[in-house]
């Protein structure tokens, strides 16, 4: 937990460098392949400093990471042995990697979505989706929806309510994630048996 704390202090003090925006870029991009901290730190603390240019930095963090989730699948559907496996060992992804199957299996696009949203560490979502082969243009538009819609409603709800709104989801993250799930599967219903 020492290390994990020390990698959170060390992500949290690039919010005060010139070089925070570039730091987000590449926080983004290494999260969703290998690297354990999320960005969710580094956007929040970006977006207290400069609330007007919180949906930017959200932007920032879900181009990021989309490019680094590409990353992740190339790394499952051609080196999953020597780069993959290693990597999903580190974080005991295996049973989180037939979670994943499972929803692909049972409800295809919209499966690889709700992966895409939830707290499932997105490095094993990535590199998952590229060992099972899925289809890489769902495996896109999923990662771009469920990317997104994590980064900007952090970013907007501070955005929207300023700092108060932090202790606000750090203590109920996961249940927003299920919540937007929740809604964006009632969006799809909606779509498809009403209209």
């Amino acid at each position: 937990m020492k290390l994990i704390r020390r990698l959170y202090d060390w992500v949290l003090h690039w919010a005060e460098t010139p070089y925070a925006i570039p730091a987000l870029f590449v926080l983004s991009f290494a999260e969703s392949s290998f690297f354990p901290v999320p960005p969710d730190v580094l956007l929040i603390a970006l977006a207290l400093s400069i609330p007007n240019r919180s949906l930017r930095y959200a932007f920032i963090c879900s181009v990021a990471s989309v490019l680094g989730g590409i990353l992740g699948y190339a790394i499952g559907y051609f080196g999953y042995e020597t780069i993959g496996k290693p990597i999903i060992d580190i974080y005991h992804g295996h049973s989180v990697m037939e979670q994943i199957r499972s929803y692909y299996d049972s409800y295809g696009f919209l499966g690889v979505l709700t992966a895409a949203v939830t707290p499932i560490p997105y490095k094993v979502f990535t590199i998952s989706s590229g060992f099972f082969k899925f289809s890489f243009v769902s495996f896109v538009i999923a990662s771009v929806i469920g990317r997104s819609l994590r980064f900007f409603l952090v970013a907007g709800l501070i955005w929207k309510f300023g700092p108060p709104i932090k202790e606000f989801i750090d203590r109920y993250f996961n249940i927003l994630s299920y919540l937007f799930i929740l809604l964006l599967v009632a969006g799809f219903i909606v779509l498809k048996y009403i209209l």
